[in-house]
């Protein structure tokens, strides 16, 4: 094949991955940045890397391959050429044909390295292009042995595990265990942590035992068990984890927090790091912030048709307060993000107070709390007050004094969002006077509040009709349901190699209260919460159970998730 007379922009314009406009600028701020075209199209988010592959494929004539998609994964033979010049130049050999050795590289462009490549293996070369990613996938999952994180095989190799033999009992020098780039440790970790963003895993969890290290993921809200590592590697595996976050590596006595920044597959990955000590040593959990975890849009958090017709509603009043409730790893921040995207305009200004800040907006002013400095959830509020927002986020009121700041703004013509830790929606309204603030306070600040949890969905190519069998009758009682009803529309997980168990992703569900007469004047009275939750529903909120009763109905969950989920008292 012919090589391409178009540049690599005309051809991407071409193909509709981008417009002809954003392909002359990037070839602008690539020669001002000494990049070429596709790398600043990557670093601005405007094509994938495997788009600007099969661009450079068609430009230069060569074809395009996926290395980690069949039938090409199962051509690729590492044997064939040394496997230092696999590692060193990332390409992959698959064999011989017409005499010519087919050989993916992710860069064409770099003929020096093509004319190194015919020299050292003696061979004329028949050329195909992957992306840099693609090859790296391969190789990882190749040298890791990665599997869906059911598989029985160990991230331990023998290679790994004969050299942490030799190393980490010897010594903590860190160049050679912990830091150094060829080190077995830092290849695990790396894995580790790449293979978590690769399921799905919503963070990592580094625990030890008496007698081994244990790793599992937490999958859709779920932890699996992922492998057991050795104790002997328990400190070498810690103190990279350490190193890499920024924390102090040799203080064991107290928590500590920092982060990573990891690129996987093209895409940088953040991981907010916790190490608590504990009994047998310190546990670690990485929590995984993927950049696009927070821009899902409105319609696919879960929201039934009137519930989102309300919260749109809500998020659009110019002041007051809305509370979103519920446990740690219930989606209240993505529910708060997504919100603030819909509402983030030129006209408007948003101002944020976080600990930590966790995604970054363009357009949002974002404040991290730093309470060693003085930097707090008040001095930012107050703060915020003299810079003229239209809308706040306050990440949590945590005390009496955030919250009637919080107030006070809400009162003063600002809308703030905020979240509150309490099971249901009435009892943030308690739970606020309980931190000392004033009743009528809280009864002419509140606009609304909404509880939510996070349930589990079907997969849509693996789940069946339930079976009258298969419905027990304990989670159709709690949920409220009769076996009537849920057959012919309740479903059932299957097993599928892409949804171990049958559930891929989650949705959540929701209990929304709007602030009504009755309710002001209840929440002035400091009436039980039981009385305020009776007027909520009388005023048209659906519980946190009926919204998932919906989704059962519409087979998108289980009974027994919304029962393991949400609050059941009144059944």
């Amino acid at each position: 094949m012919a090589r391409s007379k178009k540049k690599l922009g005309e051809i991407l314009a071409g193909a509709g991955v981008v417009s002809q406009e954003d392909a002359d600028k990037a070839a602008k701020a690539g020669k001002k940045s000494n990049k070429r075209i596709g790398e600043v199209l990557i670093d601005e988010g405007k094509v994938k890397a495997d788009q600007v592959a099969q661009a450079l494929a068609k430009q230069f004539g060569f074809d395009y391959v996926d290395p980690n998609a069949e039938p090409h994964a199962s051509q690729v033979n590492l044997d064939a050429i040394d496997k230092q010049l696999i590692k060193k130049y990332l390409v992959l050999p698959m064999g011989e044909a017409n005499g010519k050795l087919q050989l993916i590289v992710h860069d064409p462009m770099n003929m020096e390295l093509m004319d190194n490549l015919r020299f050292r293996l003696n061979k004329d070369l028949d050329l195909k292009i992957a992306s840099r990613g693609a090859i790296k996938r391969f190789l990882d999952g190749k040298e890791s042995g990665t599997a869906p994180v059911a598989a029985e095989e160990s991230l331990v190799t023998d290679s790994i595990d004969r050299t942490i033999d030799r190393s980490v009992d010897r010594s903590m020098d860190k160049s050679i265990d912990v830091a150094g780039e060829d080190s077995p440790v830092v290849r695990l970790v790396n894995r580790i942590l790449s293979e978590a963003v690769r399921i799905r895993a919503s963070d990592v969890h580094v625990e030890p035992m008496a007698d081994r290290v244990r790793l599992r993921y937490r999958i859709d809200g779920v932890c699996v068990e992922r492998d057991n590592l050795p104790k002997r590697m328990q400190k070498a595996i810690l103190s990279r984890l350490k190193l890499m976050s920024g924390v102090n590596i040799a203080e064991k006595r107290i928590p500590q927090d920092g982060r990573i920044k990891l690129e996987v597959d093209d895409v940088n990955i953040d991981y907010r790091v916790s190490a608590c000590p504990a009994y047998h040593g310190e546990s670690v959990v990485c929590r995984i912030l993927r950049p696009d975890a927070v821009r899902i849009g409105l319609p696919n958090l879960g929201f039934e048709a009137d519930n989102l017709e309300m919260f749109n509603k809500i998020i659009r009043k110019p002041n007051g307060i809305f509370l979103v409730t519920g446990p740690t790893g219930s989606g209240k921040t993505t529910t708060l993000y997504t919100a603030l995207d819909v509402l983030n305009r030129p006209d408007r200004k948003i101002i944020t107070a976080e600990d930590p800040v966790e995604y970054n907006f363009d357009g949002i002013n974002q404040c991290q709390v730093r309470e060693s400095i003085g930097l707090t959830f008040p001095a930012i509020l107050r703060s915020m007050l003299r810079q003229a927002p239209n809308i706040i986020l306050v990440g949590e009121i945590r005390d009496r004094e955030v919250g009637e700041i919080a107030i006070q703004a809400a009162l003063t013509g600002h809308l703030v969002f905020s979240t509150l830790h309490t099971n249901d929606a009435p009892s943030a309204m308690t739970r606020l006077i309980d931190m000392g603030i004033k009743p009528f306070l809280v009864a002419s600040s509140i606009q609304a509040i909404m509880a939510q949890r996070l349930v589990r969905i079907l997969y849509d190519k693996s789940k069946v009709l339930s079976e009258e069998g298969d419905l027990d009758p304990k989670y159709l009682r709690l949920i409220g349901l009769s076996k009537e009803e849920a057959l012919g529309k309740a479903c059932k997980p299957v097993d599928h190699p892409d949804a171990p168990g049958g559930f891929k992703g989650r949705r959540a569900i929701f209990e929304l209260l709007q602030m009504n007469s009755e309710l002001r004047d209840l929440a002035f009275k400091m009436a039980p919460v039981a009385e305020l939750r009776k007027a909520a529903l009388t005023s048209g909120m659906r519980p946190l159970v009926e919204d998932g009763r919906k989704k059962v109905l519409r087979g998108m969950t289980t009974p027994e998730e919304i029962a393991r989920v949400s609050q059941v008292d009144e059944f």
